[in-house]
């Protein structure tokens, strides 16, 4: 004899379909908390480039005005130049008015440069050569170390923390 609830399928109990469904919708959850931070976190990469970007375009604005002259101040280097060449060649009696007056004229030159930030590289016979502040034009014979600076030839200007011209040197010659 066989029992009838042998051959009959049994149905599937009501706990059972439940706690599968249950467990999909457990699985899809998870995904989409995962998809959740996953999204988040991009977010939040994406707000901190735009935020690097703002400061690196704000520091370049502000670098870019504070040496937006640095050009023309390179340009007028040359004229603060011409006019000390001129009151140096000058003879020394008469033309004093003429000398009072390219003196002013490079006085206030000068003193523009200042309220630009433009400043003479200051040099003293005898400091050592310095490539982030002088250029050796030429070696000259000398009673002082070798490499280290005689004369200068041309002034040497910054523009605030940047070198806008090196002073031109003559540099002390080894001993031969």
């Amino acid at each position: 004899m066989t029992d009838a609830t042998d051959t009959q399928d049994i149905p599937e109990a009501p706990e059972a379909a439940e706690t599968g469904r249950e467990l999909e919708m457990a699985e899809a959850l998870l995904a989409k908390d995962q998809e959740i931070a996953e999204l988040k976190d991009r977010v939040l990469r994406a707000l901190a480039d735009v935020e690097n970007t703002r400061r690196r375009l704000e520091r370049d604005k502000a670098e870019a005005t504070q040496y937006a002259v640095t050009n023309f101040a390179r340009d007028m280097l040359a004229v603060a130049e011409n006019l000390r060449r001129a009151v140096a060649s000058l003879p020394a009696e008469g033309f004093d008015g003429v000398r009072a007056g390219i003196e002013a004229t490079e006085r206030e030159l000068i003193a523009i440069f200042g309220r630009q930030g433009i400043t003479r590289i200051e040099i003293t016979a005898g400091e050592p050569l310095d490539p982030n502040r002088h250029q050796a034009m030429i070696e000259v014979p000398s009673d002082q170390p070798a490499g280290s600076v005689v004369a200068e030839l041309a002034s040497g200007w910054t523009i605030r923390d940047r070198l806008l011209r090196p002073a031109m040197v003559s540099v002390a010659r080894a001993p031969e």
